[in-house]
């Protein structure tokens, strides 16, 4: 399963964007997606994550700005940005679980799958 991000790019400090991660190859259920960032100098950090049963989880630095939301019928995630600052400014990289096949489904096979990342920069 190949999974590529689209929708970084530069904005200025206030604005939003919506970032998406299309998921490609054999698939039968998404059940996980979740969002990471990493800014030059440290560490990766879970940005926003989700489950197919609709829970949710934010970093504390982005909760009520970012939603997280999957499209299973398109198998894509995406991340809403809104009100972006430029301590947002950082690559930011998409990871989903799921399975490939209803019989993946049946014997507990989990794929488990990173897009190649997409840079957001904030500022003026």
């Amino acid at each position: 399963v190949q999974l590529v991000e689209s929708g970084g790019g530069l904005v200025q400090p206030g604005g939003s964007l919506r970032l998406s991660c299309a998921a490609s190859g054999s698939i039968f259920s998404l059940n996980a997606a979740g969002w990471y960032r990493q800014a030059p100098g440290k560490q990766r950090e879970l940005v926003a994550a989700t489950t197919r049963g609709g829970s949710t989880n934010y970093a504390d630095s982005v909760k009520g700005r970012f939603t997280i939301s999957v499209d299973n019928v398109k198998k894509t995630a995406y991340l809403q940005m809104n009100r972006l600052t430029p301590e947002d400014t950082a690559v930011y990289s998409c990871n989903a679980e799921g399975w490939r096949s209803y019989a993946d489904s049946v014997n507990g096979v989990i794929f488990n799958s990173w897009g190649q990342g997409t840079q957001v920069t904030v500022s003026s």
